[in-house]
């Protein structure tokens, strides 16, 4: 609703001075009864947010309230890339494939599916409907993939569907959309072309750059898909009743979902959105949210509060990132490698940090990945980090004689603002100033503007770090490939581009994690990156809240399946 206002020319307009006081009389009521009439419809529109937002569990509604870090820049599943879209849109949105509780493959909008060294097909189950109670087909799958790798998306996440039959060579704008290797000869059936061999492409499709979009929805909302609660339809188990920016969002039980059954609650209440772990401590130690992480500051008073604490792997590598474009100083793999020769990760994570269930980094590679019979770092080890003090002045001399320069210039170290990125920048900060003399100023940016910095290049180092998007190693593997947008340092290697393309191809097991073995190899070797962490996250739920699951897949933290026992 646009506010009323007056200005010169609307005084100009009156007929004469003595109407003046009637005429204002009237607008001003007709202003002040429109106001009211807004702020009752929307209490009427909010009164379960609000209801809801007093307690942590509303037993006789069934709505949980919780927190989120950051508010998702927007819910288009085809561009959206960060965790706090993903996390949301995984309650909002459902895709072809889905991981069950047990993070086991599972039939969701398709009912089942075959995947071939040539491509794989997928038949849609008919009673799948969207929130507004139209069927989901075969053409809403088929937009949304060609909408992906159509180049005037920009979707930073088109690379995903790269396995697909000319999908990179349209999203690089050298051929039309109409050739992408998708067809539904029928409107319950997707049949995918491959470009090449992808075994683990069934996976794939469990994340949501390949979730459906409807044609008609999606152009109705004139560009503004995803930005408001009433410019996304959803194909899940929870719609978006309300969105304020900055504040809230409130999500309903989806009456259309064809598994709504196994939906329990009526509503999610995001009745917060901060990046302040004290404030969330509060909120769930005052009951007014039903979960939260902790740290390692807190770990004392959830012990003395008896709380049932909870611990697991998030599945995240936490790392610096260089700028190896040719107008940044870090392009230079002696100035890299001197940080790399003198930054001790496990200072950080023990005695810096001290965040509990947290991995010094040793890998692009997360230690719970699979390798062929076992997990990949057990199979193939991480290259071992000795810190050394004196090669790693040698490295930054030399540097500086390639470089050209007679003194070292401040390099710029991107960072989010809130309290961990402060100590990790910080401790980063320190420590290449006492033991190089290297001077770092740190640019603090929110969430959204953090992420437009990184894509767009504007940085030395950025604390970047990257979760799993399917299961399966190349979903890391791929991450420094030169073709890949989420490459944010724009890092060129032809031999790790070559290891990238077999783990992509190949059907042989050994060969592809042999491939993944010669990546993290290169990634060590020319100091790519310099992994920080592993991220675990120790947490504390509700206890009559049940069935809430964490997952390395898909949405880091999800409800969908969740119940409330207060009998538990």
């Amino acid at each position: 609703m646009s506010e009323p206002r007056t200005d010169a020319d609307s005084e100009a307009s009156f007929a004469s001075s003595a109407a003046r006081p009637l005429l204002v009389f009237a607008m001003l009521a007709t202003a002040v009864l429109a106001a009211l009439m807004w702020g009752l419809q929307t209490l009427a529109s909010m009164v379960g947010t609000n209801t809801a937002a007093t307690k942590a569990i509303n037993y006789e509604d069934n709505i949980i309230t919780i927190a989120i870090r950051e508010e998702p820049p927007q819910l288009d599943s085809t561009r959206a890339t960060d965790a706090s879209s993903g996390m949301i849109l995984g309650h909002l949105m459902e895709g072809l494939l889905r991981m069950d509780l047990q993070d086991r493959l599972q039939p969701a909008l398709a009912r089942d599916w075959q995947i071939t060294p040539q491509g794989a097909t997928f038949k849609l189950r008919r009673d799948a409907r969207w929130s507004d109670g139209e069927p989901i087909t075969a053409a809403d799958f088929l937009f949304a993939w060609r909408t992906v790798v159509d180049p005037q998306t920009a979707s930073r996440y088109a690379f995903l569907l790269y396995p697909i039959k000319n999908a990179r060579a349209i999203n690089e704008g050298e051929l039309p959309l109409e050739e992408l290797g998708v067809r539904s000869p029928d409107p319950y059936t997707i049949e995918v072309e491959f470009e090449n061999p992808t075994p683990y492409f069934d996976k794939m499709v469990t994340f949501q750059t390949y979730f459906p979009v409807r044609e008609d929805f999606y152009r109705a909302t004139n560009g503004k898909y995803g930005a408001d609660a009433d410019k996304l339809l959803s194909s899940g188990p929870f719609i978006a009743r309300t969105w304020v920016h900055g504040d809230s969002l409130y999500l309903e039980r989806n009456p259309h979902y064809w598994d709504k059954e196994a939906v329990q609650l009526n509503a999610i209440n995001v009745g917060y959105i901060t990046s302040d772990p004290g404030a969330t401590l509060n909120f769930f130690k005052d009951n007014r949210i039903a979960y939260t992480t902790l740290g390692a500051e807190d770990l004392q008073e959830a012990l003395e509060q008896r709380w049932h604490i909870k611990r697991e792997q998030d599945g995240t590598v936490f790392y610096i990132e260089f700028n190896h474009r040719e107008d940044r100083l870090t392009r230079n793999k002696n100035l890299r490698q001197a940080m790399q020769l003198v930054l001790d990760m496990e200072e950080l994570v023990y005695k810096v940090t001290k965040l509990p269930g947290y991995l010094p980094g040793e890998s692009l590679f997360p230690v719970w990945l699979m390798g062929v019979n076992d997990y990949f770092r057990k199979e193939f080890p991480a290259p071992r980090l000795q810190l050394d003090h004196q090669r790693a002045l040698a490295h930054l001399q030399q540097a500086q004689q390639e470089l050209g320069l007679s003194e070292w210039p401040q390099l710029v170290l991107l960072s989010g603002d809130n309290p961990l990125s402060n100590i990790q920048s910080e401790w980063t900060q320190g420590v290449l100033k006492s033991r190089l003399g290297l001077d770092l100023k740190i640019d603090k940016q929110i969430f959204k503007q953090r992420l437009e910095k990184m894509h767009s290049g504007d940085f030395d180092m950025v604390l970047g770090g990257w979760g799993p998007d399917y299961d399966d190693p190349l979903t890391f593997g791929d991450l420094f490939a030169s073709w890949n947008i989420q490459n944010r340092g724009r890092y060129v290697n032809k031999e790790l581009d070559r290891l990238v393309a077999i783990a992509q191809s190949s059907v042989d097991p050994e060969e592809r994690m042999q491939a993944f073995a010669g990546i993290q190899q290169i990634v060590f070797d020319d100091a790519v990156i310099l992994p920080m962490y592993e991220r675990g996250v120790t947490y504390v739920v509700h206890p009559h809240l049940h069935n809430v699951k964490r997952r390395v897949i898909g949405a880091e933290v999800d409800f969908t399946r969740s119940y409330i026992d207060s009998s538990r």
